[in-house]
């Protein structure tokens, strides 16, 4: 079983959209092991709308959008590491909340689920002004914890994209490859990420899971 665990640079990066495409190109099923927030849809409905991938139950599904341990206890909840245990696939695709720090409980973060689960992390991070720092800061704290990593992919406006300055500067400090550039959708629907191929840098890194 190949599974990748997807996590970002901060909340609302493009995790959802990048685990959507790395669902449909790499034919993997999809887990969101914690949902914060109902209201609207959950990211588990949308990944399934937008690649078609079979999508496992969260183990928590709470109710508040909020980190985590906020919403669990709003909701009464004591979420606890003991609670998660990787589904059965192929190719996995395992989306987290928010950012690497964000935390479960008042003890665990997104860090302490990627060692539980011994998953190797994808940093997904925004190609403009800024990345480079808490693109760094993220991958800094990855490889403290010992999660190895995978390499960036960013996400930005056109005219961000193909910043060679951004991306050589990570890819030094950050001592990780930049294996794609995905842009923001203008409409996101199924035929968008169909047409954006991965790269074969990615392809060859998926591979060797």
């Amino acid at each position: 079983m190949k599974h990748l665990f997807v996590t970002g640079t901060d909340t609302g990066i493009g995790k959802t959209i990048t685990s959507a495409w790395l669902c449909k190109h790499w034919q993997a099923d999809y887990w969101k092991p914690v949902q914060s927030g109902l209201d609207g849809g959950t990211d588990s409905q949308w990944i399934a709308e937008l690649s078609g991938a079979v999508v496992h139950p969260e183990t928590y599904r709470l109710t508040q959008p909020l980190s985590p341990h906020q919403a669990a206890d709003i909701d009464g909840v004591k979420i606890q590491l003991g609670d998660f245990s990787l589904p059965q696939a192929q190719r996995l695709i395992i989306e987290g909340a928010g950012g690497c720090l964000v935390p479960l409980n008042w003890r665990d973060t997104m860090l302490d689920l990627m060692k539980h689960l011994g998953s190797c992390a994808l940093l997904v991070a925004r190609g403009g002004l800024g990345t480079i720092n808490h693109t760094c800061l993220s991958l800094q704290a990855l490889k403290t914890a010992g999660v190895p990593v995978l390499g960036v992919i960013m996400v930005g406006q056109q005219g961000q994209l193909g910043n060679a300055a951004n991306r050589e500067a990570i890819e030094h400090f950050g001592e990780v490859p930049v294996l794609a550039e995905l842009p923001h959708f203008g409409t996101v629907n199924p035929e968008a990420l169909a047409e954006f191929g991965m790269p074969e840098r990615l392809v060859r890194a998926l591979n060797s899971l």
